[in-house]
């Protein structure tokens, strides 16, 4: 029974083991054909994509090709268009080509016959004046120059009204023309004037740093001024401290400084020459782009760095209170405007007039005027020649050689002598009047002499009896060549020559 058991358990196990494979075959093949359906139908929507695609392609490119027809077909018309103007052209340029060829041999015909009717007038002329030469026994120049002497003579009072007439009216002339072009040139550029002074100011936020930055015994003021080269003022106004010095860049690498010092808190002697270098580091950084500033200002490009640093340090730099560095921006401006009205070279105004006192820059590091210094420099870094010659006279050291320079000249001038502009120190002030005055009574028959307008404008009274109208003439033109070789002065001065004549009678 046992052994039916085991035989019955064995065909079971083996019919199970059988209907097992056949299951998994089934759905082994039902899981295949669900794949391959899906596969098939992937490869179907692909092809559908693809068409769609292509068929999409194709109407593109048929509207591309129709697009490209129809801008092809308006550019073949454009220049169908052109080339008739141009046809049409061409035969204007013949027909005015045949006129003025027509018209210059009428030109040259006339020109031909006006030189032999000159030539007959000038033999007509020569002819004449033989006869008139043996009439009145004297050669031309001799008729000359006695009729000269007796129109001097008989008419001094008429030619003497008549010279200052014409002087008065060529003067009028030109002043209006100057008048023009000055107002036009002062209207477009207009830039504020500030009289740069020698001190600076250091607002503090409290009253109790004073005494850090005096520190103990006065160790830290002392340490910071002997490093600085700048006087430190103490207790001139609450709340803040004074900075002295004669020299800009100092003054503002001492503010700078003492700034950063007040932020850090710590005012100690090691604290001071760390600021004080990072102050002198930062007034650098500045000085070049001052210097690059100036120079995109103006559109001078083309210039070296070494000169550009050193139009940067003219910034620190001042002249009668004026900022050197914007004195010569505006010198530029004003002589490239100059220059445009007159038709000369613009570049060479504007550069040379940027340039004429870049040796203020150095002047009191080496001996020597600026003017002498500037000329160098510009030589050593290769500054065209034109440039040189157009800054080199703007004090009338040198001659005035182009257009330019006369340009530059007036453009200092014109700075100079704004409102505002500069500032003299008393001293300097009274010692300007007085050579005034002197230089005008060392003439002869001068009576005396006053400088008014602030030293602007000369008054000379004369005795009527020594100097005559056309003396007074002479005087003031050779006392205003006498100041401009004598004195310096910013500006012009307005010499007036004055005579009067009083007649007295009493009536018994």
């Amino acid at each position: 029974m046992t052994g039916n058991t085991i035989i019955v358990g064995l065909v079971l196990s083996a019919v199970g083991f059988f209907l097992g494979y056949l299951i998994r075959q089934q759905i082994a093949k039902s899981q295949s054909n669900s794949i391959e359906a899906k596969l098939t139908l992937k490869i179907q929507q692909s092809k559908d994509e693809a068409k769609e695609i292509i068929l999409d392609a194709k109407d593109k490119s048929v509207r591309l090709l129709e697009e490209i027809k129809v801008e092809e077909k308006k550019r073949k018309e454009l220049l169908d268009k052109n080339e008739e103007r141009i046809l049409h052209r061409e035969e204007l340029m013949d027909k005015r080509h045949t006129e003025l060829d027509s018209r210059s041999k009428d030109l040259e015909a006339a020109v031909e016959k006006v030189k032999a009717f000159k030539l007959d007038l000038d033999k007509m002329r020569q002819s004449e004046n033989e006869s008139l030469e043996k009439i009145a026994h004297l050669s031309q120049d001799e008729a000359k120059e006695e009729l000269l002497k007796r129109i001097e003579s008989n008419s001094k009072e008429d030619l003497t009204q008549s010279l200052k007439k014409l002087e008065g009216v060529r003067r009028a002339e030109l002043e209006k023309k100057a008048q023009e072009i000055m107002s036009s040139v002062m209207q477009r550029y207009a830039r504020s004037n500030i009289s740069e002074m020698t001190t600076s100011t250091v607002v503090l936020p409290s009253e109790d740093l004073k005494g850090k930055i005096i520190g103990r015994e006065g160790r830290n003021i002392r340490h910071f001024e002997k490093l600085t080269g700048v006087e430190v003022i103490i207790d001139e106004a609450p709340e803040a401290i004074s900075l002295s010095s004669f020299d800009p860049v100092r003054r503002e690498i001492a503010k700078l400084a003492l700034e950063k010092l007040i932020v850090d808190g710590r005012i100690q002697p090691a604290r001071i020459e760390d600021k004080i270098l990072e102050a002198q580091k930062e007034i650098k950084e500045r000085t070049e782009k001052a210097g690059e500033e100036a120079v995109y200002e103006i559109g001078a490009l083309n210039l070296p760095p070494e000169i550009v640093y050193l139009l940067g340090r003219l910034a620190y730099r001042t002249s009668y209170g004026q900022n050197v560095l914007l004195h010569s921006i505006e010198v530029a401006t004003f002589s490239r405007m100059l220059a445009a009205e007159l038709g000369a070279n613009v570049d060479i105004a504007k550069t040379a007039g940027l340039l004429h006192d870049i040796g203020k820059a150095v002047d009191h590091e080496i001996e020597g005027a600026h003017l002498e210094l500037g000329i160098k420099i510009l030589q050593k870094y290769n500054i065209r020649p034109e440039i040189i010659k157009g800054m080199q006279s703007h004090h009338e050291d040198f001659p005035t050689e182009t257009i330019e320079a006369a340009i530059v000249n007036t453009a200092d001038a014109l700075s100079a002598a704004r409102p505002g502009a500069r500032r003299e120190t008393l001293e300097k002030y009274i010692k300007r009047l007085t050579d005034l005055e002197r230089i005008a009574t060392s003439f002869e028959g001068v009576e005396k002499a006053y400088a008014i307008q602030a030293g602007r404008e000369l008054r000379i009274f004369v005795f009527p009896d020594k100097i005559d109208d056309l003396g007074a003439m002479k005087l003031a033109r050779d006392t205003a060549n006498k100041i401009e070789a004598e004195v310096n002065y910013p500006g012009e001065i307005k010499v007036m020559v004055i005579r009067e004549t009083r007649v007295i009678e009493f009536a018994k």
